[in-house]
């Protein structure tokens, strides 16, 4: 019998003005530098996936979230490995129009810049883990895999 699946939980946030989305070009970090992903991270053992979300976009991004800014998205089933396999749960949040809340590079140490691309015109560079998310909450879908 096949031993059960141990998954590490991703979050990601969709930051929406209008058709695009905002993205984050990695750097620094020895994982997918010079690619466009999506801005996210790991839950942490005590915390829900929305406190997560709501985390990595103040950590990243400079921004505040509440809880009823963020809606859920989609989930994504990822397999990178035969050991390395993780849920990813995309949740969706409006830019705000105010310049105290605008999104800036908060991290530079591991981003080299972020910015605005229509849904419909990702790089050629952007995550595929990312893409899928982008690409299910475009068509309303709630669930993908990538990796199987």
């Amino acid at each position: 019998m096949a031993s059960p699946q141990r998954c590490t939980l991703d979050v990601f946030l969709l930051l929406t003005r209008h058709d695009h989305v905002l993205l984050a070009l990695r750097q620094g970090t020895g994982f997918a530098d010079g690619m466009w992903n999506l801005p996210s991270g790991k839950a942490e053992s005590a915390e829900s996936a929305v406190a997560a979300v709501i985390r990595e976009a103040r950590e990243e991004l400079g921004i505040r979230l509440s809880e009823h800014e963020v809606s859920f998205a989609a989930t994504a089933h990822c397999r990178n490995t035969d050991t390395d396999i993780r849920v990813g749960l995309f949740f969706q949040a409006a830019a705000k129009n105010s310049p105290l809340d605008a999104p800036y590079n908060a991290e530079p140490h591991k981003c080299a810049k972020i910015a605005w691309y229509p849904m419909t015109m990702l790089p050629s560079t952007t995550m595929p883990y990312s893409a899928l998310g982008v690409s299910l909450y475009q068509h309303k879908a709630n669930f993908g895999t990538i990796g199987w």
